[in-house]
């Protein structure tokens, strides 16, 4: 099953929106974007690595629904081209698992299951809300009824959690901190820091890090195709070319080269819904 809000169609066939996410709902979600697609791909898409576990309300052209839980990717993987889903995606913020699904931010890597189907009671209420939402109601709907149903998690944590992931993610020419470096700076241990992040974000520090840093190479790639892959290393945060192009193979499948001229793995079947009792695969 595809998520078309981190995929790569034809430049003409998929339309993004961000949208605006209201301070209310900013202790559970960190942004929310709405995808309408406009044809059908002309060729293999790929659902880059991603860091975050995220709710998708999909509507299909035959007017079928889906509230899904998306969760982390640690690899790339690319499908066939094929009709896509119109969606909204909403990630969640760091921490936000565990008071919102009912289950730690590990249990959701590499998993796609329906969000009515997670243990937490204010799951199956929001499930049910979605469902019968348009797209332009989700967000306003979700600002109106999910602040008074539940209750934040524990602040003083969430408040360290986020200041790890600011640290880790990619800056303009910044190398992420290692990992006992960064404990020191919040005056954690190492052991500490790693299960907060296990938690919150389902991740290691380190494979966070590495995924954040790819990440950065393909927006940046994409909005300045002339940059040398040596200065694009140095923006984004790495040693150097070989330190980049290493990286981007391992998460991406393929070098930076081949994937932005096309050249990428053969497509795979898109993932089906993980059952209920399925553990995530990867853990970073």
């Amino acid at each position: 099953m595809s998520t078309p809000y981190e995929t790569k169609p034809a430049a003409d066939a998929l339309i993004e929106e961000p949208l605006v996410l209201p301070a209310a709902l900013s202790p559970w979600f960190a942004g929310a974007g709405l995808t309408a697609v406009d044809g059908v791909p002309a060729g293999p898409f790929a659902q880059v690595p991603d860091t975050a576990a995220k709710v998708v309300v999909r509507i299909e052209e035959n007017g079928r629904r889906d509230v899904l839980v998306v969760g982390p990717r640690t690899r790339a993987s690319y499908h066939a081209g094929k009709r896509l889903a119109s969606c909204v995606q909403l990630r969640l913020g760091p921490g936000a698992a565990r008071p919102l699904l009912g289950v730690p931010a590990v249990d959701l890597v590499g998993v796609v299951r329906r969000l009515g189907d997670f243990p937490a009671d204010t799951a199956s209420l929001l499930a049910g809300e979605l469902l019968s939402s348009e797209p332009e109601e989700v967000v306003p709907r979700l600002a109106r009824v999910l602040p008074g149903r539940l209750a934040p998690a524990d602040p003083a944590r969430v408040r360290l959690l986020r200041a790890a992931v600011r640290a880790m993610s990619t800056g303009t020419g910044r190398v992420p901190p290692g990992v006992g470096e960064l404990a020191g700076r919040l005056s954690v241990s190492e052991r500490q820091l790693r299960n907060l992040f296990t938690e919150g974000v389902g991740l290691s520090p380190k494979h966070y890090a590495r995924i954040a840093r790819v990440r950065h190479v393909l927006t940046r790639a994409r909005h300045a195709p002339d940059t040398s892959w040596a200065q694009l290393a140095a923006a984004t945060g790495y040693y150097d070319q070989s330190h980049l192009t290493a990286d981007f193979r391992t998460l991406m499948g393929v070098p930076p080269t081949s994937f932005f001229t096309g050249r990428l793995p053969a497509a795979q079947p898109c993932q089906a819904l993980t059952s209920r009792s399925a553990r995530s695969a990867p853990r970073g």
